[in-house]
């Protein structure tokens, strides 16, 4: 019989918190507005969510993706983290640790968290953490329902959709944290891939659009104290967001038959982009919305141009 894997131990008083809260949220494509509210979901009628079957969730990860499905090995849902990649380079090691919870918390499908950044300069060891969030609010979706009778087959199909869109940010920002190599999986090279088209030379004036209208949402929302450089590193930020969210929605998709839409996943990340630039703080808010649908605008133009470009290869 197989031994459970139990949650990570709290570490010693040596370690420092370097805490800084920032998330990636997997919002309803079909809503027009973001809505961040952790107030139960309305009209969902009151069911015990653990009629999913964990090791079905993690089955159906694994038909189409390896490197999530290892990820996900020794994580149970149940809220605690657990230790998912140790590496070593030099005198430091560098650690991982994820927790996955499942509850109903508003209309966003899914949000991972980052919360934690541990260091222990005695033991020479950083522990990054991450925490995932899935909410199947959506079963009752006509087009869930319609493909998936049984409720506990449709539960379990949603939890699992969700779970690897989010697992998608994960991977990226392993691939992003830990020194060179130790985080290169297909999805982290995919999405480098994805990122280094939307920066070439064929799309430069599509970028420059991009950029222009993030920076001025980023002046928009700047409390007057910031340096030029932080500035521009924030719309940097946003920008690869953008990306990010674009190769996690497509990835996602296209393996669990949903199609991707550039038009509603341009919309929807381009409000979540504006709300990260720091909202109305310098102007009204009829000049802020402007510009965000120039956003808007200028974002779903740049995603058809990666496709293309994409799609050549």
């Amino acid at each position: 019989m197989k031994r459970k894997a139990g949650p990570v131990e709290k570490e010693s008083n040596d370690w420092e918190d370097n805490s800084g809260l920032w998330s990636h949220g997997f919002p309803d494509l079909n809503s027009d507005a973001p809505d961040f509210s952790s107030a139960s979901i309305r009209y969902v009628p009151y069911f015990d969510l653990r009629i999913y079957r964990e090791s079905r969730v993690k089955s159906l990860i694994k038909v189409h993706s390896k490197d999530i499905s290892r990820l996900l090995g020794k994580v149970h849902f149940d809220g605690n983290y657990y230790r998912v990649k140790c590496v070593s380079s030099g005198e430091w090691e560098y650690c991982w640790d994820l927790a996955v919870r499942i509850q109903f918390f508003g209309k966003m499908p899914g949000m991972t968290l980052y919360p934690k950044r541990l260091v222990s300069q005695q033991e020479k060891k950083i522990v990054y953490r991450s925490l995932i969030l899935v909410n199947p609010y959506q079963m009752w979706d006509e087009a869930l329902v319609s493909r998936f009778w049984n409720l506990q087959d449709r539960v379990e199909f949603l939890i699992a959709r969700i779970l690897f869109h989010e697992c998608i940010h994960v991977m990226i920002s392993l691939g992003n944290t830990l020194p060179s190599s130790f985080g290169n999986t297909d999805i982290f090279l995919e999405f480098r891939k994805m990122l280094e088209v939307s920066v070439s030379k064929k799309l430069l004036t599509k970028l420059h659009n991009v950029q222009f209208r993030l920076w001025n949402l980023v002046l928009f929302g700047a409390p007057g104290s910031e340096s030029e450089q932080k500035l521009l590193e924030r719309v940097q930020e946003i920008y690869e967001f953008l990306i990010n969210e674009k190769y996690s929605n497509q990835k996602t998709g296209r393996v669990f038959d949903f199609p991707p839409n550039n038009k509603k996943i341009a919309r929807r990340y381009s409000w979540m982009a504006a709300f990260r630039a720091g909202g109305s703080m310098q102007v009204s808010k009829r000049v802020w919305q402007v510009e965000v649908r120039r956003l808007n605008i200028a974002v779903r133009e740049l995603y058809d141009k990666i496709d293309m470009e994409l799609n050549k290869d």
